[in-house]
């Protein structure tokens, strides 16, 4: 049987880096991208102790015009595509005051349009082989606004609504597409991938001392689970014949749907206000 090949965005770190590894252990061919190569070491370090030999390419989903080409060198070297991860993102947090529109569009960019661009490029293989599967690493800010993060949430509301259609349009060419919503895991979104809005620290900002209170709050008292669990549902969801179209991963996300679908409104954005401090 044909191995199968798997591209996976945003692999020198967090749920890419992981789901990587532990698809490669499952016996896939993994190609997994960054985009800066520099910061591959973590990922070879991880393959190296699981035993595992990876396809490390760069890869930058906002430059949409390479991405074609991309995934055309992919199915030269490896012959096809059958499981796509788009995972490749971050956060610029602050109040919606101190960020600039570049930086919101920054972040649409890399967490919308560039799974919107990747995925358009792998779709005419998966027509070809009337197969493939395209997971899309959404999160709980997907399905919930949550202050200081707007520019992310919006990102993720976008990706949610977008793939929902996607995925009416593409299951009669045998290709599925599927949501896998995390809440708070210990990744570097929360660090590395998390970067303050230039307006932010400004002295000139109205919100420059929430800002801050906030981003440690959510540093220091948000609970953050293992990271495995969401890598490890990704290949289970690759393996999967029939996926559903959401998996709302982490106790916490599921009990903040739960909570925001049963209490009046302004009980929810009180309770939510108190957790974060504001």
């Amino acid at each position: 049987m044909e191995q199968k090949v798997a591209v996976i965005s945003g692999c020198s770190s967090g749920f890419g880096l992981l789901t990587a590894v532990e698809m490669a252990q499952a016996g896939y061919k993994v190609v997994a991208t960054m985009r800066n190569l520099g910061k591959r070491a973590e990922l070879d370090a991880a393959a190296k102790a699981a035993g595992v030999a990876l396809d490390v390419r760069k890869l930058d989903v906002t430059d949409s015009a390479s991405l074609p080409g991309f995934v055309d060198a992919v199915v030269k070297d490896h012959g096809r595509v059958d499981v796509l991860v788009n995972n490749a993102g971050f956060s610029i947090s602050g109040f919606i005051e101190d960020l600039s529109l570049d930086e919101i569009r920054r972040v649409l960019d890399t967490n919308f349009f560039g799974h919107v661009a990747m995925t358009k490029a792998a779709l005419p293989v998966m027509r070809r082989q009337k197969s493939g599967v395209v997971i899309m690493v959404s999160s709980i800010a997907g399905l919930i606004g949550q202050p200081v993060v707007s520019s992310y949430c919006a990102s993720k509301h976008a990706l949610e609504g977008w793939s929902e259609a996607l995925r009416l349009e593409v299951a009669p060419l045998g290709v599925k597409v599927v949501l896998v919503e995390p809440g708070a895991y210990e990744t570097n979104i929360w660090e590395k991938n998390a970067i303050l809005g230039t307006g932010v620290a400004s002295e000139a900002s109205p919100n420059k001392e929430r800002s801050l209170k906030f981003r440690e709050r959510v540093r220091k008292d948000i609970k953050k689970a293992d990271p495995h669990e969401v890598s490890r549902l990704i290949v289970r969801i690759a393996q999967d014949p029939d996926p559903k179209l959401r998996y709302l991963v982490g106790k916490d996300a599921k009990m903040a749907i739960r909570l925001k679908r049963l209490l009046p409104w302004k009980t929810w954005e009180k309770m939510l206000a108190h957790r974060l401090g504001l």
